[in-house]
């Protein structure tokens, strides 16, 4: 605590009887100098003080202005679903979805529609009304930066690739050929295979080919807690990418929001079909010029409901196999394009030792051949160095643990 400047010493004035008229004229003239000297001291001090006090107001607003909001009840977002006669409206809450009949100023009942945000207060009584906002969650799913895979990054599914590209990157690049020809364009392109085939790096490659916005999302991330929050998801989802079209949306592992619809009765399995029900009529939304594309995979395509499999929704339903032997020398070359290579290396009998290996897993494959060189000091890549890594494989698949890939 800063403490108060002590005040300075007043100046007196003592003039001896016995001076003279000049000396008298220059003890007065000393002290008014004196005088002068405290007077600038003090003038000094008040303007400090008065900044002080300056600035003691505005930490004193400040706290009364926290300890006004400490005080005030919070609001709590609703949603309006209904506007009646009479200036009432039937609101939703979010969270816990309770609906409520409530009064609403004649003002705000001015403003109001039906699908506004609305902050109401305890009592329900709304107290504004809020702008249009997009789920931060589907916000976050756009990925920012553009994808760096390229076409050339792919092997091994070139027939695939060429599926993909013709129903996913030409309505956006070239939507005029379809009119030429007189067709609508694909909707949407369902990848199924295995794991670690390259269908998310297919979707990947597309959209940077394309410039187009990505938006990416596992089918997980829309199974919700509370009701309504997974269809709300999607919803935003897809407003997201109408605002940022050109786009494509991919989803991995649909099969956790669209597997086949049972007889249970589950709060849980209810809300899931709630939200594949809020993504088929999204998907049936589309436009016909292809601006939004829709790109899905999954590895348990015999799970999937039918209604998502129908035309109109996903008019191409493309598998992605694990590569043959060409594909795999294909995607051997890929994967060792940055290595220090040995002239011994053979990519074709590689090949044929990795049968029944994804992409994935022979990436895999070249980056623990380059850990073997490492161990042994050297900086090239030799076959026995894919021989070690095949074997080390081999072993730990036989034991039944799982493989360790650096």
């Amino acid at each position: 605590m800063s403490r108060s400047s002590s005040l300075p010493e007043r100046p007196k004035l003592d003039i001896d009887p016995d001076m003279s008229p000049s000396e008298r004229l220059a003890a007065l003239r000393d002290h008014f100098e004196d005088i002068v000297g405290v007077h600038d001291e003090l003038a000094d001090q008040l303007e400090s003080a008065r900044a002080r006090q300056d600035d003691l107001r505005e930490d004193v607003d400040h706290l009364q202005r926290e300890n006004e909001a400490l005080k005030t009840s919070s609001l709590y977002i609703a949603t309006v679903e209904e506007l009646n006669e009479g200036e009432e409206v039937v609101l939703k809450q979010h969270g816990n979805n309770q609906e409520v009949l409530t009064d609403v100023s004649p003002r705000l009942a001015e403003e109001l529609e039906a699908g506004d945000r609305v902050a109401i207060n305890d009592s329900f009584a709304v107290q504004r009304v809020l702008d249009d906002e997009t789920d931060a969650r589907a916000q976050a799913m756009e990925v920012t930066n553009q994808p760096t895979v390229e076409y050339d990054d792919i092997g091994g599914i070139d027939q695939q690739l060429t599926e993909v590209r013709e129903a996913v990157e030409d309505p956006l690049t070239d939507p005029d050929q379809f009119d030429e020809v007189g067709i609508e364009p694909p909707t949407g392109v369902l990848l199924h295979g295995p794991p670690g085939t390259g269908k998310t790096m297919l979707a990947k490659a597309v959209a940077n080919q394309t410039d187009a916005t990505f938006i990416k999302m596992a089918g997980s991330e829309l199974v919700q807690k509370f009701i309504g929050e997974g269809a709300r998801l999607v919803r935003d989802l897809f407003e997201l990418a109408s605002e940022r079209e050109p786009a494509i949306i991919f989803i991995d592992e649909i099969d956790a929001i669209a597997s086949k619809r049972t007889e249970s009765k589950t709060s849980g399995d209810a809300e899931v079909q709630r939200t594949m029900m809020q993504l088929l009529s999204e998907m049936d939304g589309f436009e016909a010029r292809g601006d939004i594309s829709i790109i899905a995979a999954t590895n348990r395509f015999d799970m999937l409901d039918r209604a998502i499999l129908r035309p109109g929704r996903f008019d191409r339903l493309i598998e992605v196999p694990e590569p043959d032997a060409e594909g795999r020398t294909r995607i051997l070359d890929i994967h060792t394009r940055g290595m220090n290579l040995a002239d011994s290396v053979d990519f074709e009998e590689l090949a044929d030792r990795t049968e029944g290996f994804s992409g994935a897993e022979i990436e895999s494959l070249c980056t623990e051949a380059g850990m073997f060189a490492i161990r042994d000091g050297r900086t090239e890549v030799h076959t026995v160095d894919f021989e070690d890594a095949l074997d080390k494989i081999d072993r730990e698949d036989a034991t039944g643990t799982p493989v360790a890939f650096y």
